[in-house]
């Protein structure tokens, strides 16, 4: 007895020094787990923080460059009325009346240019509570002269954005105004042209990351001065270095950044401001001599990862005392066992602990995220003896259902072995393969080099998209699952391939059908059909359609508890010869389908883009997004089309450029079809945009824009037509 207790002692202590062994495993991969993930949360904050400095300056340079445009190309018009001074006022208010970003303009002459109109003329328009009111800026109190923006560009001979200032004279707001030297017939210098940008239309574009609530967002001129602050007392009223000089608290590190950005220069540092750990990301804006700043509080970064790993380490501390408590249960187990013999107690154990391992295996959520409303589902195994050859699995990746019934040949500990293995392949296969046919295929191959014991498995796989009912699928001999639709039941049509196992390099083929709100499948084994009742009579296809109709209106759970009850009632006493599962998949998405769906064919002239950007905002309307948004979206799908109509097919055919665009309730997805010489535009390279406009070769831009405005852009070469997919989130 006393030998029994030293080596029952013995197995405990050396049970307790393997948790203490895997207590330190845990915590130590924990601790590795924890810093990587943290390393990668900060990555994830950079990243974005980076694109929205990215794009927020492409969005600031587009409205430059177009105001630019604008500006140049009213030149020759104002050129041309010269001798009729009393007209330019009509030309100014079309230019603030014709673009919105534009909220003032001028044309300002030289000292005496017109006598008759005093010592300084300069008829300005500009814009009130959406109307245009015009002016003559010209005054003894307001000496336009001595003004930068009519200054620098006479001092350059050269277009000017002057630096950010309020306008006194005219248009009573901050503004920066971009100023060309205008020249008449003869060559002579006579007056500068402008165009006003408002401040206010800045403050709406320079926003903060939607991902990060407590976001701020900074915009100072080359000269250091406010132009967007979360602060509005400090717009156009101090300048960085004024601010930083009051502030004590990580002086230094703010120091930096403010002279990193005046410098131009881009990058990103941690602060302390009024105890709050801050993340500051900078970055000039191009052409501008501008610089932006996004700062984010660490809290927001984070915060949800500081949340996950308290409860990671509040569920460690539960599964070590889970653990202890089962070694303890464990020890105190073996020791009430010893009476048992020897032989029974260790088949009875193995069997036992095979089958718990066999439906660990298995799912125990249906579905795999109970709140999904997407699909409703219930599944179940009898194994006929203490372990079975049946499995069924599920689970959910990129918004698609993947799942599988099969059944093994054989009984008993070799078909729970052979059944583990199948369970596992599809798990590894499907993890990477989309394709039901693709995922069988292989699975057959791995099964078939290492089936020396010529034993094979019936199986049947589907993928099920969750957003539109689409379901693909393969059977691979098992028997023919019930599609129930329309409160109706009926097999599903099968291609009879062979069951895995049985000869490397079959060539599965796979079908696909469509799942409507509420439609379903029940899925089975032979163990349902052949369950035999005291007269040897089977359960059969027959009854179990009839079975399957009765309910087929019901929910997953209760499906599956009537099929038991109906085979229960029809076996009575019997016992089962053969395993018996049944998994249910119901598809329950109440929105299946996009919202909404629109085409537009252009033909390949660059005069049809006026349709597209028509077609663009119509849909943008549709989809309620922001201005701002609509204006990039749009932006990004003309140069795609542009591409199309100007490249993709040889000088002088004639060619169509097919546009799709669905309207879901999370984004736009958008399809541009051609039938074009092959060009996948995810391919080219991008320009770098470090260099000079000089020094950079011609093209690329255009291509740029679309994948970095575009969420996702995907290429495919289909019958013969280039066919160009892209997303962009709502």
């Amino acid at each position: 007895m006393r030998k029994l207790r030293n080596e029952n002692w013995k197995a405990v202590t050396r049970a307790l020094a393997l948790v203490i062994l895997a207590i330190v495993l845990l915590e130590a991969t924990s601790l590795i787990q924890h810093y990587l993930l943290r390393r990668t949360i900060r990555e994830e904050a950079t990243r974005r923080a980076e694109a929205h400095l990215e794009s927020t300056s492409l969005r600031i340079t587009d409205v430059m460059n177009q105001v630019e445009t604008v500006v140049n190309n009213s030149i020759w018009a104002v050129r041309k009325v010269l001798d009729y001074p009393d007209t330019l006022a009509f030309l100014t208010g079309r230019i603030v009346e014709t673009n919105d970003f534009i909220s003032g303009s001028a044309v300002a002459f030289v000292e005496n240019h017109y006598p008759g109109k005093g010592r300084m003329f300069a008829p300005y328009s500009y814009r009130e509570n959406d109307e245009v009111f015009a002016t003559q800026l010209g005054t003894e109190s307001y000496n336009y002269l001595e003004k930068e923006w009519f200054v620098k560009p006479l001092e350059l001979n050269a277009g000017y954005w002057s630096e950010p200032y309020f306008d006194s004279g005219g248009g009573k707001l901050f503004m920066t105004t971009y100023s060309v030297p205008l020249t008449d017939n003869d060559g002579k210098v006579v007056a500068v042209l402008t165009a006003d940008v408002s401040l206010d239309w800045l403050t709406g574009l320079v926003s903060g990351i939607d991902a990060y609530p407590g976001a701020v967002s900074i915009l100072i001129s080359r000269k250091g001065q406010f132009m967007v602050c979360p602060v509005p007392s400090l717009v156009m009223q101090n300048t960085v270095q004024e601010a930083v000089a009051n502030i004590s608290e990580d002086a230094e590190a703010i120091q930096h950044i403010a002279q990193a950005m005046l410098s131009g220069e881009r990058g990103n540092q941690r602060i302390l401001y009024h105890g709050e750990k801050l993340y500051a990301f900078y970055a000039p804006v191009e052409r501008t001599g501008w610089s932006m700043a996004i700062i984010i509080p660490m809290d927001e970064i984070y915060g949800n990862f500081r949340f996950v790993r308290a409860l990671i380490i509040a569920l460690q501390i539960l599964g070590i005392l889970l653990l202890l408590y089962i070694l303890y249960a464990a020890a105190t187990n073996q020791m009430r066992l010893r009476d048992i013999t020897e032989k029974k107690g260790r088949i009875e154990g193995e069997l036992r602990i095979a089958r718990n391992i066999q439906m660990a295996m298995l799912p125990k959520t249906f579905p795999t995220y109970p709140e999904s409303e997407d699909v409703d589902m219930a599944g179940e195994i009898v194994p006929a003896k203490e372990v079975g050859g049946d499995l069924y699995d599920f689970f959910t990746r990129e918004n698609k259902l993947y799942f599988c019934i099969g059944d093994v040949s054989g009984k008993g500990v070799p078909a729970s072995l052979v059944m583990a293995v199948t369970r596992s392949l599809f798990r590894s296969v499907s993890s990477r393969e989309t394709s039901p046919r693709r995922i069988v295929k292989q699975m057959n191959d791995s099964m078939s080099e290492t089936n020396e014991n010529n034993m094979f498995v019936t199986f049947f796989v589907g993928v099920l998209d969750l957003h539109t009912g689409h379901l693909r699928y393969c059977n691979a001999g098992h028997n023919a699952p019930v599609l129930m639709t329309s409160g109706k039941a009926a097999l599903l049509d099968t291609i009879p391939n062979l069951p895995l196992g049985v000869m490397r390099g079959f060539s599965y083929k796979e079908q696909e059908t469509s799942l409507a709100t509420n439609d379903g499948l029940f899925l089975y084994t032979d163990g349902l059909t052949e369950a035999e009742n005291t007269n040897h009579e089977l359960f059969g296809d027959k009854r179990m359609l009839e079975a399957v109709t009765k309910h087929c209106e019901d929910n997953a759970e209760t499906q599956l508890k009537s099929m038991a009850s109906s085979v229960k009632g029809h076996t009575r006493d019997c016992n089962a010869s053969d395993d018996l599962t049944m998994l249910i998949v119901r598809f329950t998405n109440p929105t299946p389908f996009s919202r909404s769906e629109r085409h537009l064919v252009l033909q390949n002239d660059i005069s049809q883009i006026p349709k597209l950007a028509s077609f663009i905002e119509d849909i943008a309307k549709e989809a309620k997004m922001d201005p701002a948004r609509a204006m990039s979206l749009n932006l990004a799908m003309e140069e795609a089309v542009s591409n199309i109509i100007l490249y993709a097919y040889p000088q002088g055919a004639e060619g169509q450029v097919e546009v799709k665009a669905v309207i879901k309730e999370d984004r736009l997805d958008f399809t541009l079809t051609d039938s074009g010489v092959p060009f996948d535009p995810t391919l080219a390279h991008m320009p770098d945009l470090t260099l000079d406009a000089a020094e950079r070769p011609i093209g690329g831009l255009g291509i740029y824009l679309v994948r970095s405005i575009m969420d996702s852009v995907a290429y495919e070469r289909l019958d013969g037509k280039n066919v160009l997919s892209m997303t962009k989130k709502l």
